[in-house]
């Protein structure tokens, strides 16, 4: 498949790592932070980092629309047809403000509603996982924004029991929780961003249940990875989650619905 060789992945790889260095510049200086009309925060590093990767995929690929968060924001969401890429240059800003480290860079390739390739980089914690449909998954350990040693990753099989249930830092939810109770026994893992996709996609927790808002820019880049190493994303009715504009208009056509996300975990 032309949109996954080789050299299109490694030259993503590069993308991805440049534009966590320009958002650990902003990190570890003093910056400001403004809300958005859906009153969500967003700092320079968000713009930066967006920029640097629209250049890239601008260069990279001409003809794939790319669908980002900052864009969409301002109102530029463009016409997407089979292939395009999801875009998120600080996936949770609200750890980026609260300089936990658990926040990350997100690219995503979609073909045809499913996401097929993936880099999720956390330049605070020097770890970037990447996924491709069909080629599997792998970790790299990032010193000095360069790739210092990279492995296959997969997801545990089978599951712990009674599982490893990841929580998302920010946004519990009542539901989530009434999810959670499902699983007496079960540890929970606190983390923010895709990295709870890339936590199981390394074999480190069994479960992700996301009650609540989510867009597409938050999940493709992570669910790529997840899927590339066995794992699956589901909504709430057993479907996998799809990508692309649905009903709506304007950045709510990119709104998710519920979902689960579980490595090799049964869910009866």
């Amino acid at each position: 498949m032309p949109l996954l060789d080789d050299a299109l992945y490694e030259a993503l790889i590069a993308t991805t790592l440049a534009a966590g260095r320009v958002v650990m510049q902003v990190y570890d200086g003093a910056f400001a932070v403004a809300v958005k009309g859906d009153a969500s925060p967003v700092t320079e590093a968000d713009r930066e980092a967006e920029m640097v990767i629209l250049a890239d995929l601008a260069r990279l690929m001409p003809e794939i629309p790319v669908v980002a968060e900052e864009s969409c924001a301002e109102g530029r969401i463009p016409t997407v047809g089979g292939s395009f890429f999801l875009v998120d240059p600080v996936d949770g800003t609200r750890e980026f403000i609260s300089r936990n480290g658990d926040f990350t860079v997100n690219i995503g390739l979609v073909q045809d509603g499913v996401p097929v390739l993936g880099l999720v980089y956390a330049p605070a914690r020097g770890d970037l996982y990447a996924g491709r449909a069909g080629k599997g998954a792998e970790h790299f350990s990032v010193v000095d924004f360069k790739i210092a040693s990279r492995r296959a990753i997969r997801v545990s099989d089978p599951a712990a029991s009674p599982p490893r249930i990841l929580a998302s830092r920010s946004h519990r939810t009542p539901e989530t929780d009434d999810f959670i109770a499902r699983f007496p026994g079960a540890s929970l893992v606190s983390a923010g961003s895709s990295l709870k996709f890339c936590l199981m996609a390394a074999g480190e927790a069994d479960l992700y249940p996301r009650m609540g808002p989510t867009m597409q820019w938050d999940t493709a880049a992570g669910d790529a990875v997840l899927r590339a190493a066995g794992g699956s994303v589901e909504t709430i009715d057993g479907a996998p989650l799809g990508y692309g504009p649905g009903p709506g208009e304007g950045v709510s056509a990119y709104a998710n619905p519920w979902f689960v996300a579980r490595g090799a975990l049964e869910i009866l």
